[in-house]
């Protein structure tokens, strides 16, 4: 029995919704409690400090799947020659 394209969607989607929960309840005790006795400054230092941590990879893996994406028919534009039968 093959799964309709919407059912493997709604699957995929439901599965990565509900590992998102497993995700948030691995949270380390010792960071939970260093954060929740600190003061307001190290709070923000901490959102900071996650955000430089997440971001700059982020960007990476956009722009090296964009150039992947650019570069996709490259080889394929390339021929040895045009009387040649070989076109890869």
């Amino acid at each position: 029995m093959a799964f309709s394209h919407p059912f493997r969607a709604a699957l995929f989607t439901g599965l990565v919704l509900l590992a998102n929960g497993f995700a948030q309840a691995q949270s380390c005790a010792l960071c939970y409690t260093q954060a929740a006795g600190a003061g307001h400054r190290l709070i923000q230092g901490l959102r900071t400090g996650i955000l430089v941590l997440i971001v700059p990879p982020m960007f990476m893996s956009l722009g090296i799947t964009y150039l992947a994406y650019k570069k996709r028919n490259r080889t394929n534009a390339l021929r040895e020659s045009e009387k040649s039968n070989n076109d890869w």
